[in-house]
């Protein structure tokens, strides 16, 4: 929807035109903010008169950024904290501009409370966010508290809570999840609507059509028997370094682990099991003829055993790696979901995307999916994914990414039903 671009038309406007503001704070995850946001000033001709500065990289940096004379000044979300304790009570930016909002959806993370400090001091702020409340209604109070100092839903999460929800599960002391109380959801939207704008993509944008393409895969029989070992058992032993999933939070992400070919044990060590979604992953690349291919990976070793098996390919997190992309000089781009899933820009370089494994966190999935498919696409962008055949990667993807419940909770029911079911 080109947030970016419109957010700094706004900024242009409230510098030069009217006079509103004199220094704008842009926060956002450390990818945008090192080449999004200055690419998008560089790119526009009516944002040529802006000058920014980028406050990265190691403390000494950050501090001779924000001593530069600049219009803007870009931040990582992760050094917000220190930027709040760096100013104290001379906090001098009257704008903030906070990219991906949802990142600031806990009222107990630091970054929050840092920015919830200095809040009576600015005078506008706009946050952006595609996925504004990913896992329920409850992620909205702390974004908005930033937006409006709790005019919309409270002054503190516990009176919003009180007001619209309702314990969901719990035991006689704890409550675990929370429920939206009948005709909640209209009267909180009701209440956004006085400090909000939401678009739909699809009612504004002619874009390409969008493919998920699925490609389950058989284990082997020897690791089929062990997968089931782990899922029943919640142990697979070995002489070197057990792999022991000692919950159910484990459990979930040793299958998944399996699923992707290798486990971590007990020692920090790589099992390997099996290589079919990694023979998988070499046809489809083949099938693209040449074509660039973004990879998503979920974890560390999957990276590895990719980039061993073919050495042309690029991790994201490499300088100048998305340019190079968008230039068509990657034919194989890693990312992992969490590097890549807000505010870049990777429509240019291909139109080709492979979840190699995948994460249960239904925002970075959603938001993964989102950046080949921006306006610039020319192409019918094609996500495929790479499954087990009755794996836990695609009970992930057919129920918790399908919005069919709370990721989380969703998943670790779904599991313990699992082991009742292979331990009777």
């Amino acid at each position: 929807m080109g947030k970016t671009a419109i957010t700094l038309t706004a900024v242009e406007r409230l510098l030069r035109d009217s006079f509103d503001v004199t220094r704008v704070l842009v926060i956002a995850p450390l990818k945008p903010a090192a080449e999004t946001w200055p690419a998008e000033i560089q790119k526009w001709e009516h944002l040529q008169g802006l000058t920014y500065s980028l406050v990265l990289g190691s403390e000494k940096d950050r501090t001779a950024a924000l001593e530069k004379e600049a219009d803007i000044y870009i931040i990582n979300r992760e050094n917000v904290v220190w930027l709040v304790n760096f100013y104290k009570k001379k906090w001098p930016f009257d704008m903030v501009v906070i990219d991906e909002l949802s990142s600031f959806k806990s009222p107990k993370a630091q970054r929050f409370r840092a920015l919830k400090r200095v809040r009576p001091m600015i005078k506008r702020i706009v946050g952006l966010t595609g996925t504004p409340a990913p896992n329920g209604l409850l992620d909205l109070w702390a974004q908005l508290y930033l937006i409006d100092g709790g005019e919309a839903l409270g002054k503190t999460v516990t009176g919003y809570r009180e007001k619209w929800f309702v314990p969901d599960k719990r035991n006689a002391t704890t409550i675990f999840s929370w429920k939206p109380k009948q005709g909640a959801e209209k009267e909180i939207y009701d209440r956004l609507k006085s400090c909000c704008i939401s678009m739909d993509s699809a009612e504004y944008l002619k874009l390409p059509e969008r493919l998920f393409i699925r490609h389950e895969v058989e284990l082997p029989a020897e690791v089929k028997e062990q997968y089931k070992q782990l899922e029943r058992d919640m142990l697979l032993p070995f002489a070197d370094g057990d792999i022991d999933a000692g919950s159910a939070g484990i459990l979930v992400n040793k299958l998944l682990q399996l699923c992707g070919g290798c486990v971590y044990d007990e020692n920090g060590g790589v099992k390997e099991f099996h290589s079919v979604k990694l023979d998988k992953l070499e046809q489809l690349i083949e099938e693209a003829n040449g074509r660039p291919v973004l990879i998503f990976y979920a974890y560390r070793h999957e990276r590895e055993r990719i980039m061993a098996k073919f050495p042309e390919a690029v991790d994201i997190k490499e300088d100048g790696a998305v340019t190079r992309w968008n230039a068509g000089e990657i034919p194989i781009l890693l990312a992992h979901p969490a590097s890549a899933g807000h505010g870049l820009n990777l429509q240019h370089g291909g139109h080709i995307a492979i979840w190699y494994n995948w994460t249960h966190n239904l925002e970075l999935y959603q938001q993964a999916n989102k950046r080949l498919h921006r306006p610039g696409q020319k192409e019918t962008v094609l996500i495929h994914h790479i499954g087990i055949k009755g794996g836990l990667d695609m009970q992930v993807l057919d129920n918790v990414l399908a919005e069919k419940a709370n990721a989380q909770e969703y998943l670790i029911q779904a599991l313990r039903a699992k082991i009742k079911e292979a331990t009777t």
